[in-house]
């Protein structure tokens, strides 16, 4: 199965990233085909400082390697090495009507966040939708907040083989695990538009303060406290066994714990599990070369692909190539 996902340049991944998401793209690698793909031209409807546009793009790349992404089984590359995509982008939008755009909630969210609106962020769903058709991928993991672009992607998708024959692979939804859904240190959804993230790798004194910080409420010490309302809790169990999980809800419910007690355990669970991919991309970051190559090769993967797909969009609207 060709599998389809990017990530978008934006800064460091954080815990709601990899469990609601990178894990699971990295479980997918096995048995299937998957191109993961770091998506600089979304990101620049909101980053537009070259030197940090790079620096994200090259640190995705990082971050995606020291996790567990095998460059023989995927294909890891940087979205600007295929410039088809954009020329797709042009074609689907002539097959997308507007109204489908203006009800797209997630623009309504970004602007309502107070980003800027512009063009690329109106028609984000059309590019998006071109990267994912590009590659003719038959799966798309997506989690809740982007089951609606992967349903504006199947609608475009069958305008157009509506329109100009069979071209396009319908693409179906994996759907990622919903449990996974990850409170932030101030209990609402962990986000970099919040500042609200503890890093996946955070260290040291900064990874202590965060977790130390993860407000709680004011429950005395000596009574009981219900687990699934707390944050600390939620965030613990993400990375501890069913049975020692099973012990800290049996104490909030017993009452005599304090959250200072959870969150030093969750200091202890998040510094060890991430200690293995901080260390590889220290080794990772002293070897740009390797990494450089895997985004190369990942591109030439990922274009040889888009460039026969486009032969035949060009030859199905009209458009064929003059040799």
């Amino acid at each position: 199965m060709r599998i389809l996902s990017g990530i978008q340049p934006s800064g460091r991944p954080h815990l709601g990233n990899y469990f609601g998401a990178l894990r699971q793209y990295i479980s997918l690698q096995a048995g299937n085909q998957p191109f993961y793909f770091i998506a600089s031209y979304h990101a620049l409807t909101t980053v537009q400082e070259p030197g940090l546009l790079h620096q994200y793009t090259q640190g995705v790349a990082l971050d995606f390697l020291a996790l567990g992404l095998d460059p023989e089984q995927s294909a890891l590359f940087a979205q600007q090495d295929v410039p088809e995509v954009t020329e797709l982008a042009w074609i689907l939008s002539c097959v997308t009507p507007m109204g489908m755009l203006e009800r797209a909630t997630s623009y309504k969210d970004k602007v309502a966040q107070g980003i800027s609106p512009n063009h690329g962020l109106f028609a984000y769903p059309v590019l998006q939708a071109a990267d994912i058709l590009i590659y003719l991928s038959d799966v798309v993991p997506v989690g809740q907040d982007q089951k609606q672009h992967l349903e504006m992607t199947r609608d475009i998708a069958s305008k157009f083989n509506q329109q100009f024959g069979e071209v396009f692979v319908v693409p179906e939804p994996y759907i990622l695990d919903n449990s996974a859904v990850v409170p932030g240190i101030d209990g609402r959804k962990m986000s970099k538009s919040y500042g609200n993230e503890i890093g996946i790798f955070d260290e040291g004194k900064n990874l202590k303060k965060k977790v130390m910080s993860i407000v709680t409420d004011s429950t005395p010490v000596e009574e009981p406290k219900d687990p699934s309302e707390s944050t600390p809790y939620l965030l613990l169990r993400l990375l501890a066994t069913e049975d020692e999980t099973a012990e800290w809800a049996d104490r909030y419910k017993a009452g005599g714990m304090g959250y200072g007690d959870v969150k030093k355990r969750l200091l202890e669970l998040v510094d060890d599990y991430f200690a293995p991919a901080r260390e590889r991309r220290r080794e990772l970051e002293n070897d740009p070369g390797y990494v450089q190559d895997v985004l190369r090769d990942g591109g030439r993967r990922a274009r040889a692909v888009a460039q026969q797909v486009m032969e035949k969009v060009r030859e199905a609207t009209g458009l064929p190539t003059l040799r």
